[in-house]
């Protein structure tokens, strides 16, 4: 499980969200996002959504600037760092 600290807190359910945490992804959620509908971006909002237990339209409520530290939270969880030899 991955937290990111949200410079700009989201309201869901009437509460202020300073974190968003999403837990390590499986294949059936790799294979979910890519037999749903949509561009590459809303898949993207759906594969996180999914992974933080929000809902999309939650999801596209968080800021730009936050949305990208998630989607590197995201990337490093599909692209691990390789080891150095």
């Amino acid at each position: 499980m991955e937290k990111v600290k949200l410079e700009n807190p989201i309201k869901i359910d009437g509460v202020l969200i300073h974190e968003i945490s999403l837990r390590r992804p499986k294949v059936r959620d790799r294979l979910l996002v890519e037999k749903s509908n949509g561009s590459d971006a809303e898949k993207e909002v759906n594969f996180i959504a999914n992974l933080a237990s929000i809902t999309p339209e939650e999801v596209q409520e968080i800021d730009l600037q936050d949305y990208a530290k998630i989607q590197d939270v995201l990337r490093n969880f599909l692209l691990p760092d390789q080891p150095q030899n």
